[in-house]
């Protein structure tokens, strides 16, 4: 099999299971005007000014830069460039770093009138910043200034590769001995779920030429990483890991927790670009099965990876329906892909007030369930 990449074809899951497309189209328009333009209670996207937008955490007040990024993705993806350069404008406003030590990241967390909570970076932000404005570049070509959307990506990624070098502020977001992303710059382990191959496939095509050879290396390393990262079992993943996958310990990080629900959802849109991995496949059946099977009944449970559940209710239950759904994209049992799927299709956006994550989620795994999360280049 050969991944979207190579062929320009992106499966439509729900239509392979028997949903009608205007069905479909309607469910994924329905999500972005909920999330973008909804009742106040249901929306997270908010307009500043004339030029800026912020995407809201909704459980912790406050704009992220992964939740900005996201919104960004989002925004490529559906064809909506207004949106897509306000948020990207509050960003680079508010959340950039022009000095001290991370020069050239992005805070991770800004009050809504931009003034940061925090001056460190997280790496998963960076990530998808760059990948977002590289599709936009190649989806509705560079304009000046902020707006030279392939300048500002590979400015970014060159400080995630570079930063701290010839004895400079700072240390890279990425470890030069292994390729693999780090949790935050300045540590040794990290987040299971910040590794993203398929957008380093990318970044390896579009990146500064020098630069090219590091993010195929890293694109391997990933992949080769969440063999052991994920349970040879269950397919869980715990929210941080050492290098050697072993998770961390301390204040709870080694169980299936919210950073995790991510890792079944990238699997899925790694092997639908791009089919590098069969392995994935296995994690992806694994994880199905897990929740499908062995958890069934209590499937919104928090959970060690070795699948021992603990009696206390996940913060994001949508998200771990979204993202179970999603990794059916990498599944071969079609058993549990149907099941996976199907529950996902009659689960709704989440309301409340912790409703920006999982609804994220929930937006990804629409458009990728959809063949409508692409490669734009």
């Amino acid at each position: 099999m050969k991944g979207a990449f190579y062929t320009g074809e992106y499966r439509n899951v729900f239509k392979e299971l028997g949903y009608k497309e205007d069905d479909i189209n309607k469910k994924l328009e329905d999500a972005y005007k909920t999330i973008f333009y909804g009742l106040e209670g249901e929306r997270f996207y908010h307009e500043v000014g004339d030029d800026m937008a912020y995407f809201e955490d909704t459980g912790n007040f406050d704009a992220r830069s992964e939740g900005m990024s996201y919104g960004m993705m989002m925004c490529v993806q559906y064809d909506w460039k207004k949106e897509f350069d306000r948020l990207w404008k509050f960003s680079k406003t508010y959340m950039w770093m022009e000095d001290g030590v991370n020069s050239g990241y992005f805070a991770w967390s800004v009050q809504p009138d931009g003034s940061k909570n925090a001056y460190g970076p997280a790496p998963d932000g960076e990530e998808f910043f760059a990948m977002a404005l590289l599709f936009a570049s190649n989806r509705w070509g560079d304009g000046e200034g902020i707006y030279n959307y392939s300048k500002e990506a590979r400015a970014i990624l060159h400080e995630c590769v570079h930063k701290g070098e010839d004895g400079t502020l700072g240390e890279p977001m990425w470890e030069p001995s292994n390729k693999l992303i780090k949790f935050v710059p300045n540590c040794d382990f990290t987040d299971p779920s910040y590794h993203l191959p398929h957008f380093y496939e990318l970044y390896a095509l579009w990146a500064n030429e020098e630069d090219r050879k590091f993010w195929k290396e890293a694109a391997n390393a990933s992949r080769k990483y969440l063999h052991v990262a994920c349970h040879p079992v269950t397919g869980l993943a715990p929210e941080y890991a050492h290098y050697d996958g072993r998770p961390i310990t301390n204040d709870n990080r080694d169980r299936y927790y919210s950073d995790a629900y991510r890792v079944a959802a990238n699997i899925g849109t790694d092997y639908a670009w791009f089919a590098a991995d069969e392995y994935q496949r296995d994690i992806a059946d694994n994880i199905q099965s897990f929740f499908c099977d062995t958890v069934k009944g209590k499937n919104d449970r928090v959970y060690m990876i070795d699948g021992t559940i603990i009696e206390e209710k996940a913060l994001h239950p949508v998200a771990i329906i979204a993202t179970n759904a999603q990794a059916s994209l990498a599944a071969n049992d079609t058993k549990y892909m149907r099941e996976c799927v199907e529950l996902f299709w009659n689960t709704p956006l989440r309301k409340g007030g912790r409703r920006y994550y999982d609804n994220c989620l929930y937006l990804f795994a629409l458009l990728a369930l959809s063949g409508n999360y692409r490669i734009w280049n």
